[in-house]
């Protein structure tokens, strides 16, 4: 399995849009330059009333298909 660290910082106001399917997914800058397009339901578990921040580590298999997001 591949991994990748990457921050975010996302308001809880613009994560709503998510929520009411405005959009579906996130497009993160991993730590290496590396542009990742996550779908927004797997952030979801980690929204708070300020938003979504940290530092995140996303598990992907060998299909590229997303293992786990967790909070670092």
């Amino acid at each position: 399995m591949r991994s990748f660290t990457f921050s975010v910082n996302i308001s809880y106001n613009t994560f709503l849009q998510h929520y009411s399917g405005a959009a579906s997914s996130v497009v993160v800058l991993t730590d290496n330059g590396l542009k990742l397009q996550l779908p927004a339901i797997r952030l979801r578990s980690f929204l708070t009333q300020t938003g979504i921040t940290g530092k995140f580590r996303v598990l992907v298999n060998s299909d590229n298909k997303i293992e786990t997001i967790e909070r670092i």
